[in-house]
């Protein structure tokens, strides 16, 4: 009995003395640096976005503004950031697909909703492109009624705004992991 208890002691002092060793290994990702350095949040205002290229008055030219407005929101906090040390040019397409379609109207009844982007970080000082990636969204929407026009077309406007908010997510987590680890 005395024997285990002694185990079970050695055993918490060794997972102690361990912990005391990586305590100064752990630095949270959003924390304000005390060496003068910038830090994430800093280092994200500065990558610059300039509109993705989409035809006008066209359905995907709404989808790239309402990308590019989150993708500010999560990166700036607000409507700008600092000078641009890096610009973010963003390329995609979108996809629509039926799922379930009623065989009485021929109308779909559930589809998903999908974009494809490619993404580039473009250093500013250099021109020098410092990482890309692609990323995707899908989404699916239900369509109440055959003959409701306005239900649909507003199903399909929420459907696309939730994969511009999903591709702006996945892009900045992307490009924190990248000012974070540098890779």
């Amino acid at each position: 009995m005395l024997s285990a208890r002694i185990r079970i002691a050695a055993r918490l002092l060794a997972v102690a003395a361990l912990a005391a060793l990586t305590a100064g290994c752990f630095q949270p990702m959003y924390a304000e640096r005390t060496d003068g350095t910038p830090g994430l949040r800093e280092k994200l205002m500065g990558v610059d976005l300039p509109p993705i290229n989409k035809a006008n008055a066209s359905r995907e030219a709404r989808v790239g503004v309402e990308v590019r407005n989150a993708l500010a929101f999560k990166l700036y906090g607000s409507a700008t950031g600092m000078p641009p040390t890096h610009r973010l040019e963003i390329r995609f397409a979108t996809s629509k697909t039926s799922l379930i379609v009623d065989p009485n109207t021929g109308l779909p009844n559930s589809e998903n909703y999908g974009i494809d982007a490619q993404y580039n970080l473009i250093e500013v000082v250099s021109g020098k492109s410092v990482m890309t990636g692609t990323t995707f969204a899908r989404v699916s929407y239900d369509m109440p009624g055959s003959y409701q026009r306005f239900a649909r077309n507003r199903a399909l406007r929420d459907a696309e705004d939730r994969a511009a908010n999903e591709i702006a997510e996945n892009i900045n987590t992307r490009l924190a992991s990248f000012f974070t680890a540098g890779t």
